[in-house]
């Protein structure tokens, strides 16, 4: 005996639940790869025509110009902010993307700026930055989109450096921020021995640099009884060996002619921000001098801080580090979004404390008037 046959309409029905099935799968499989896609500008970056360029001699071409909180000290900061544009349409931002700046303003200055807000009074400049899509491929349109946006910090440097004429400098970026900062120290302030002088310190953060690539004029923060060095460090979860494999393999630096090459086998730089040194030695995390989630806080705010919460170590060029059981430390947002800067800072106090150990070793060191 043979079981009833199907009808045409269940037929039918079975073959549309078949096809919704495998449509769901495949978009779950392939979601990223779909929504990376759609960041694609879909034009040569040869072709393409950027957005016109800020002016930063007027306020709207800055995040912060000179911000300050009551106790702040007498060091002015250049900050160059992450990623926070996605793409699609443009290689490189527009100046005053609503969606751009309202990640940099809630996520971004609050977390990753806001640990040398006690030092001095902070400038960021807005630029045409790169996309996120460009931090999602090594194609060579993504590189020069990337390598654009020197030019605009360049600029930006330039103007704010007029504005503050002497007196002690800190640089600091975070992720593409970071990587455009090590260019410029490189190129402008390695060679200008009065601006080497003022320069308290680099702070170079989630940024792979290699350790072949550096100045000797402005060298590694070998120890944090040093000052006019670079602080680098480029995250990455103890127990997540492939995000290490994979961030020294796609990682991309700066050679001598300003292009982006791969790093290959060169060593990269890491400096413990807990220990503000380049030790190798495990940390325990009774040294951690506070995590935070400062997203949303209003600008000269302090946050919160939570101490003794990661153990850190040096290790092939990365920082490891364990990752606090804390609802306040998970990924967040839209897909684009985690994979910006995180929305929060594992290392906010300790980066607070470095910088103003190396300020108040600056000041000590300074000829009396």
């Amino acid at each position: 005996m043979t079981g009833p046959r199907l009808t045409l309409r269940q037929w039918v029905g079975w073959t549309g639940f078949a096809l919704v099935f495998v449509l769901v799968a495949a978009i779950l499989v392939w979601r990223g790869d779909i929504l990376k896609a759609g960041l694609d500008p879909q034009i040569p970056f040869q072709t393409y025509t950027p957005p016109p360029p800020p002016d930063y001699a007027t306020p709207a071409a800055w995040a912060l110009r000179d911000a300050r909180t009551d106790d702040a000290g007498p060091a002015s900061v250049f900050f160059v902010h992450s990623t926070t544009y996605d793409g699609g349409r443009e290689w490189n931002g527009p100046i005053a993307d609503p969606d751009a700046d309202a990640y940099l303003n809630r996520v971004v200055l609050p977390n990753y700026a806001g640990p040398f807000a006690r030092i001095g009074a902070i400038s960021a400049p807005l630029y045409r930055q790169a996309s996120l899509y460009t931090r999602m491929t090594l194609r060579d349109d993504a590189r020069e989109a990337r390598a654009f946006a020197y030019g605009d910090i360049v600029a930006a440097f330039d103007v704010w450096l007029a504005a503050h004429p002497d007196g002690p400098l800190a640089l600091a970026g975070v992720e593409q921020g970071g990587e455009l900062l090590e260019r410029l120290v490189r190129e402008r302030i390695a060679g200008e021995p009065a601006l080497r002088r003022r320069l308290v310190a680099v702070y170079l953060m989630d940024v792979v640099v290699p350790t072949a690539g550096l100045s000797p004029a402005v060298p590694a923060c070998v120890t944090r009884n040093q000052t006019g060095c670079i602080v680098a460090w480029s995250p990455v979860a103890f127990d997540n060996d492939g995000a290490a494999r994979g961030r020294l393999r796609r990682a991309l630096v700066w050679n001598e002619r300003g292009q982006l090459v791969e790093l290959g086998d060169r060593a990269a730089l890491c400096v413990n921000p807990v220990t503000g040194s380049t030790n190798t030695q495990p940390v325990e995390a009774r040294h951690h001098r506070g995590a935070t989630n400062a997203t949303g806080l209003e600008q000269g705010a302090r946050p919160a801080l939570i101490a003794r919460e990661v153990a850190t170590e040096c290790r092939d060029g990365l920082l490891r580090y364990t990752q606090p059981k804390l609802e306040s430390f998970r990924e967040t947002g839209s897909w684009s979004d985690r994979r910006k800067a995180r929305p929060y800072n594992l290392f906010y106090g300790d980066i607070e404390a470095d910088v103003e150990a190396r300020l108040a070793l600056w000041l000590r060191d300074q000829p009396p008037t």
